[in-house]
C-alpha cells in the first residue's frame, strides 16, 4: 500500500477527535477550490474489504464542514443540520480518496454544500448538506485539532 502523499498537499491538523481516530486528513486549497484527502487503510473496510459507507459520510461530512469554515471570513464553525449521500462506487485500502468541497451559500444562520469523493477520476459518493452556523472556534478549541 503506498504511503506517499500527492503533491500540493498539506497535513490539516483539524476534523477533532472522532477524525483524527480514523486517520490523517490533508488539504490542498487553490483559491476557492477546496480538497480534503485521505489515504484509506484496511481499518477503513466492511466485510467486503471494501471502504464501509459510514467512514465515506464522515470523510464527506468533515470534509464539508472544513470547507465550509475556511470558505468563510469570520471563521465561524458549522454543525450538519442535514446530509444526503449517494453511494456511486467503492474505494479500496490504498487509495487516495479526496473530498473536493463546493460551497453553495453561507448566510447568518445556514450554509449550504455539496462535494464528490473522488479516487482518481472515478467519483465514490456525492454529498450535499445543510449546516448551522455556529460562533468561531476559540483559540483552545483550534490547538486541540477541532
Amino acid at each position: 500500500m503506498s504511503k506517499e502523499i500527492p503533491a500540493g498537499f498539506e497535513r490539516l491538523q483539524r476534523g477533532g477527535p472522532y477524525m483524527a481516530g480514523l486517520g490523517e486528513l490533508y488539504l490542498r486549497q487553490e483559491g476557492s477550490v477546496i480538497v480534503i484527502a485521505m489515504r484509506v487503510s484496511e481499518r477503513h473496510t466492511n466485510m467486503r474489504g471494501i471502504v464501509h459507507g459510514g467512514m465515506l459520510a464522515s470523510l464527506a461530512d468533515t470534509a464539508l464542514g472544513i470547507g465550509l469554515t475556511l470558505s468563510c471570513e469570520a471563521r465561524h464553525s458549522f454543525v450538519t443540520v442535514s446530509l444526503t449521500t449517494d453511494f456511486l462506487a467503492a474505494a479500496r485500502p490504498g487509495d487516495w480518496l479526496e473530498a473536493h468541497v463546493q460551497v453553495d451559500r453561507i448566510g447568518g444562520r445556514v450554509a449550504f454544500a455539496g462535494c464528490r469523493l473522488q479516487v482518481g477520476e472515478k467519483m465514490a459518493l456525492r454529498a450535499s448538506g445543510v449546516f448551522a452556523v455556529m460562533p468561531p472556534l476559540t483559540p483552545e478549541q483550534l490547538a486541540a485539532g477541532y
